[in-house]
C-alpha cells in the first residue's frame, strides 16, 4: 500500500471554501479572505468555467489542492498547496498529473504553465523534476485594491 492509496482525488467546490482557505494557511500560502479568496469570489471563479480546484482528501480532510485555470489556449496550475503534515508523499505530483490530464484530455490544451515565487525553491524543484522548463519573465499586475 502506498501513501497515494490513502487519499481520494476530489473536485473542490464553493461549499469547501473554508476548508480550502484553512489548507492554504497551513501550507503557508497568503490568503486574501476579503478579496479574491473570499467565498463569494471563489464561487464566482468556479462558476466561470475557466477554473477548477482539484483536491486530495485523507480521512475526509482536505490535505492538498491546486487551482487550475485556462484561457482556452494555455492552462495554469496555481496555488498548489500540500499540508505540511502530508508532504513528501507524492501528493503534489499526483495533483500535477491530474491537472495535465485535464488540460490535455478534457480541454485539448498543449501548453500549461506555473508561476513560482523566486524564494520558493521547493516548488521550483518540484516543477523542474516534473519536466517544466524555466523561463525568465517579468511579472506585472495592476490591482483595484490591495487585498485583491
Amino acid at each position: 500500500m502506498t501513501d497515494m492509496d490513502l487519499v481520494d482525488l476530489c473536485t473542490v467546490n464553493d461549499k469547501d471554501c473554508k476548508e480550502l482557505l484553512d489548507l492554504w494557511r497551513r501550507a503557508g500560502l497568503p490568503v486574501r479572505a476579503s478579496g479574491r479568496d473570499a467565498p463569494e469570489a471563489i464561487a464566482r471563479q468556479l462558476a466561470s468555467g475557466a477554473q477548477r480546484v482539484l483536491g486530495l482528501r485523507a480521512g475526509g480532510v482536505l490535505v492538498a489542492a491546486a487551482v487550475l485555470t485556462h484561457d482556452g489556449r494555455k492552462g495554469w496550475i496555481n496555488r498548489l498547496a500540500v499540508d505540511p503534515a502530508h508532504r513528501r508523499r507524492g501528493l503534489a505530483q499526483a495533483l500535477v498529473a491530474e491537472a495535465e490530464r485535464w488540460f490535455v484530455q478534457d480541454l485539448g490544451l498543449e501548453v500549461w504553465a506555473v508561476l513560482v515565487e523566486e524564494e520558493n525553491v521547493a516548488s521550483q524543484g518540484l516543477f523542474e523534476h516534473l519536466g517544466f522548463q524555466r523561463h525568465s519573465l517579468v511579472y506585472m499586475s495592476k490591482r483595484l485594491r490591495s487585498d485583491a
